[in-house]
């Protein structure tokens, strides 16, 4: 199965769909553009669609409803968990400190940016 999500016009996920590899494929080898052709038969020329990777095999990760797509990177990049997070080199959202290598657990506390014990 090819998973194939549609971008707004700032790139951001809308929806993610599956076709059948029966579309995707010929002569063996997969081709994105079927399929983001059969897409825009479904939902309409004027939509936009960008295969992505169950499996993570491409494209970083695979698109979420909500993620975007850095068309210049050829990656999905998800939301970020929170305003005060930035995205790494690797397209991966990190706390703007350090998670704490303790052993205990701790959870990010967006109010006063740092992580907080968890206790239970």
């Amino acid at each position: 199965m090819a998973h194939f999500a549609e971008l707004n016009e700032n790139n951001i996920v809308q929806r993610v769909i599956v076709i059948s590899n029966d579309v995707t494929y010929e002569n063996n080898e997969e081709i994105e553009q079927r399929g983001i052709d059969f897409c825009k038969s479904l939902y309409g020329e004027d939509t936009t669609w960008v295969q992505t990777s169950y499996n993570n095999n491409f494209r970083k990760q695979y698109a979420l409803i909500g993620s975007s797509y850095d068309q210049t990177n050829n990656v999905f990049i998800e939301a970020p968990p929170y305003e005060s997070w930035v995205l790494n080199s690797e397209f991966d959202w990190e706390a703007p400190i350090a998670y704490p290598e303790d052993g205990q657990s701790f959870e990010w506390n967006e109010e006063t940016k740092s992580w907080d014990l968890i206790t239970e």
